[in-house]
């Protein structure tokens, strides 16, 4: 029983990393300075909506730890978890940023992560 679940999380997690890896993401948001910052809360729901988005699967948990700063070449990882607790590495990077809009790309990881026992 156990097996299965882990193979249907590694599935999951494959499957976003592989939808991910082939078809690209981005996206793009309306941040609400003059120095535009997108919160580490909106980040992730937009990075977890993209990959839902891009993959066909259903939303994932995705975590941000930081916000991200508008300015390009600015990165963050993001962490996507399975519901088995295996996770996957997300990398946000800013491709561009015009005006109060934050633009940036979406990669994750190629291998997940185990669940801590």
């Amino acid at each position: 029983m156990a097996t299965s679940r882990l193979s249907a999380a590694t599935s999951i997690l494959s499957a976003v990393a592989s939808g991910v890896l082939l078809a690209g993401c981005s996206a793009s948001v309306h941040a609400e300075k003059s120095t535009p910052k997108l919160s580490a809360d909106k980040l992730a729901t937009t990075v977890a909506e993209k990959l839902a988005a891009s993959t066909g699967q259903p939303k994932p948990n995705v975590t941000c730890p930081e916000d991200l700063a508008g300015q390009v070449g600015n990165t963050t990882r993001c962490k996507l978890t399975a519901n088995d607790g295996s996770t996957l590495g997300v990398t946000v990077k800013v491709s561009s940023v015009d005006g109060d809009r934050i633009n940036f790309d979406i990669k994750a990881d190629d291998k997940a992560s185990p669940a801590a026992n």
